[in-house]
C-alpha cells in the first residue's frame, strides 16, 4: 500500500497479479519494490503451488515469502462465475494486469486482454508465456530448462564428454520471463502517459533468450556459422575464459581476456614461456594453465591473486560470498538515500505486509496472508 510520503516513482500504481511460481511473481514484486499497491490472486485452499516448497520461513515456504513480500493476497476461484466477477473488477481498476495462463485459459476463464480492455483501455496487460501467445509452440508446456535446451544455449557449454550441464540457475523464468515483463511494462505505462492508450505484452521466455545469445547470432552474421560447443572465446576454447580446478578440489575461475591481464597472469602462475602467446595452440594452452592451477590448493591461488589485475578469481561458497559482501541476503533498508533499491531480494517477511481485506470497494475476497501456508477463512 502507498502512502503521502511514499516517493518511489511507482507509488499510486495498481498491479493485478493472477501470476504463480517465479516469472510473474518476480516481476510484480520488482514493481511493489518501486511503490506499486500488488494485489496476488491466487487459488482456494493451498494458494499459490510456491507456498509448499521447503525450506519454510514461518507457515509459508522462503520462495513464496521472498516473492510476494508487500502484496495484498487474496483467494479466488476463476472458473466460479461470482469469484471471476471480482476479480474482473479488479482488473477494471488496475493499471497493470500481470498473467501467466497458457495461451487462450485468461480468454476461457473472462480474464483475457479484450476482456479487461472493454471495461478497462488504458491497461497494461502482460501475459508471460513459454512459447508466446502464437505460433506452433505457444500451446506447449515447458519450463526453464526445457527453454534454454530449446534455444541453442544449453548445448554450448558443455562437459568433457561433449554433454551439456544443468544451468546455475533459472535463467530463462529470470532473463527472459521476469525481467522483459517488467521493462515493457515501465515503457507500456510511459507509452500510456503519452497516449493515454494500454497495451497487451506478450513476453515469450524461449524466444527473449535470444538476448543471452546476442554474441551468438552475431557470430553467425558475421561469418555463417554457428558456435561449436566448448570452442568459443567464451564457452570453454580459450584458456582465457575457463574454470580450471585447484589441488584441493575447489576452482579458480579465469577471465584473463585483455592481453595485460592475460600477461600479468602467465607471470603470476610461472606458465611456462612457450605457452605465453597462446594463439593457435589453445588446447595445449589449457592444458598447461590446468596443470599450473592444479598445482596448488584454492587458498594459495586466492593470496596470489589478491590485489592483481588479472580478472582471476577462486570460485566462492555462498558463505564466503556473504562474508567478502557480494551478497547481501537480509540487508534490512527498504530505501537507499532518495531513491529506491530493487537490488536485493531480502528474506524476512515483515509482519506488517501481510494480506488483508481489499479496501477497493468491491466485496472482500477471502485474504491470504502471505506468510502463512493456509488461506485465512472468512469465519475466522
Amino acid at each position: 500500500m502507498t502512502t503521502t510520503a511514499d516517493r518511489r516513482p511507482l507509488a499510486g500504481v495498481r498491479v493485478l497479479d493472477l501470476s504463480t511460481l517465479l516469472p510473474g511473481p518476480l516481476g510484480t514484486l520488482l514493481l511493489a519494490e518501486a511503490g506499486a499497491d500488488v494485489i496476488k490472486i491466487e487459488r482456494p485452499g493451498p494458494g499459490d503451488e510456491m507456498r509448499s516448497y521447503q525450506p519454510k520461513l514461518g507457515e509459508a515456504s522462503a520462495n513464496y515469502a521472498v516473492l510476494n513480500r508487500g502484496k495484498r493476497a487474496f483467494a479466488a476461484d476463476l472458473k466460479d462465475p461470482a469469484d471471476r466477477d471480482r476479480v474482473l473488477a479488479l482488473a477494471a481498476r488496475a493499471d497493470v494486469v500481470m498473467e501467466q495462463f497458457r495461451p487462450g485459459v485468461a480468454e476461457r476463464l473472462g480474464l483475457g486482454y479484450d476482456q479487461v480492455r472493454a471495461l478497462n483501455p488504458g491497461v497494461v496487460y502482460c501475459s508471460i508465456t513459454g512459447y508466446g501467445q502464437r505460433g506452433p509452440h505457444a500451446a506447449r508446456a515447458g519450463h526453464d530448462l526445457n527453454y534454454l535446451a530449446e534455444s541453442g544455449l544449453l548445448g554450448v557449454v558443455t562437459d568433457g564428454t561433449g554433454a551439456p550441464q544443468l544451468p546455475v540457475s533459472v535463467l530463462a523464468d529470470i532473463a527472459g520471463g521476469t525481467y522483459p515483463a517488467v521493462v515493457n511494462i515501465l515503457l507500456a505505462l510511459r507509452q500510456r502517459d503519452l497516449t493515454g492508450e494500454g497495451s497487451h505484452l506478450d513476453v515469450s521466455m524461449a524466444h527473449n533468450l535470444q538476448v543471452l545469445a546476442y554474441g551468438y547470432f552475431a557470430t553467425h552474421q558475421g561469418s555463417g556459422r554457428w558456435p561449436e560447443p566448448s570452442a568459443e572465446l567464451l564457452t570453454g576454447g580459450s584458456p582465457r575464459y575457463h574454470v580450471y580446478s585447484t589441488s584441493d578440489g575447489r576452482h579458480v575461475a579465469v577471465a584473463a581476456l585483455e592481453q595485460k591481464f592475460w600477461d600479468r597472469l602467465v607471470e603470476l602462475i610461472d606458465l611456462p614461456p612457450r605457452f605465453a602467446a597462446d594463439e593457435g595452440q589453445e588446447r595445449a594452452v589449457i592444458d598447461a594453465v590446468a596443470e599450473r592451477i592444479g598445482a596448488h590448493p584454492a587458498e594459495h591461488w586466492r593470496k596470489v591473486f589478491d590485489g592483481e589485475d588479472v580478472c582471476t578469481t577462486v570460485v566462492a561458497t555462498f558463505d564466503e560470498a556473504v562474508e567478502a559482501g557480494l551478497v547481501e541476503p537480509d540487508r534490512p533498508e527498504r530505501l537507499t538515500g532518495p531513491g529506491f533499491d530493487v537490488g536485493t531480494l531480502r528474506s524476512p517477511v515483515d509482519p506488517a505486509l501481510r494480506g488483508e481485506p481489499c479496501a477497493l470497494g468491491y466485496p472482500a475476497l477471502e485474504p491470504l496472508p502471505t506468510e502463512a501456508g493456509r488461506l485465512w477463512s472468512t469465519e475466522s
